[in-house]
């Protein structure tokens, strides 16, 4: 499998073995490492809306209570409520109602999610993302744009910069089921699953990403990173060092990560299977994010009106 030049998809029900050989690729690595970077860096720029994010199960309702928003913007329905989000998290399998509404009171009592102006009854009052959530949003499509470009040598981060609310309310309503349903994301391998249901357990795994050699992968069973301090690595996240001690030792039981040294003294490494199932992971996701793209492409400006032009947007200045 290829990712292919800008103005063309790659398919989103992309194969195993095509997923195989995309992440031996070198221009995946470099995309890999980039978007493990990016991501570790949004975290830091806004750390209390980024944390919604930073588990598996807390993502997975920020995906579905955004296109839920979306779709209701679009059809003139009434939009994102506590109860709201409860259905949400059931129809999805994510939680249970009990876990969404926690979820929805935190990310409300933190300015993630605000009141709708005009609007308040309760319970039951309708609430929209607020401004920094939204520009997190936009921000976290760039760098996946970003990643997906240094895949082909693409410009779909270009593109999207040039009208991004626009493409965001038609992108994200097809993203979020897409992502809701990848059984590959829902059921990933052991090592990524002892990271992504924990808190800040993706940012983990995003760190040790960011800070490997790739430049020495090759037939090597591990890799190093530029990690060695346990307890800096959790303080980066907002975690109790014996969280994240935790977390790395149930890792190092199963041969994921371990240390060239001293432990804590040393650098981690990481397994060549704990690179393949991040890896994975982030095809999946990338292969839906390039789909959607271009799916949004083409209802923004259909190819009959501009057929000699590669683009996404038009220019509305």
């Amino acid at each position: 499998m290829n990712f292919r030049r800008a103005g063309h998809r790659l398919p989103l029900s992309v194969s195993e073995n095509d997923i195989n050989c995309l992440i031996e690729t070198d221009a995946f690595r470099h995309a890999a490492q980039l978007l493990a970077r990016n991501l570790v860096a949004i975290y830091s720029s806004a750390p209390r809306t980024a944390g919604l994010f930073a588990s598996q199960q807390r993502w997975f309702l920020c995906h579905a209570a955004l296109a839920h928003h979306f779709r209701a913007l679009d059809n003139r329905e009434p939009g994102l409520t506590r109860r709201a989000i409860g259905n949400l998290a059931r129809q999805y399998g994510i939680s249970s109602r009990n876990t969404a509404y926690a979820f929805f009171d935190e990310a409300l009592k933190y300015g993630v999610i605000r009141p709708v102006k005009g609007n308040d009854s309760g319970t039951a009052r309708l609430v929209e993302p607020s401004l920094e959530t939204l520009s997190l949003l936009k921000h976290w499509y760039f760098v996946h744009f970003q990643a997906l470009d240094v895949i082909d040598d693409g410009d779909r981060a270009a593109r999207f910069a040039m009208q991004p609310d626009s493409v965001l309310a038609l992108i994200q309503q097809s993203v979020s089921p897409a992502l809701l349903t990848n059984q590959s994301l829902y059921h990933p391998g052991p090592l990524y699953t002892i990271f992504t249901w924990a808190d800040s357990g993706g940012l983990l795994m995003d760190r040790l990403i960011a800070g490997m050699d790739h430049h020495e992968y090759g037939e090597q069973s591990s890799f190093l990173t530029d990690v060695s301090a346990i307890s800096h690595l959790a303080q980066s996240f907002g975690l109790s060092r014996a969280h994240a001690s935790r977390k790395l030792a149930a890792a190092e039981a199963i041969g994921g990560v371990g240390w060239n040294g001293v432990r804590g003294r040393s650098c981690i490494w990481i397994s060549r299977g704990f690179y393949v199932e991040y890896a994975r992971a982030m095809a999946n996701k990338l292969a839906i994010l390039d789909e959607a793209f271009a799916d949004v492409c083409e209802r923004l400006m259909p190819v009959s009106e501009n057929a000699n032009q590669d683009v996404c947007c038009a220019d509305s200045q």
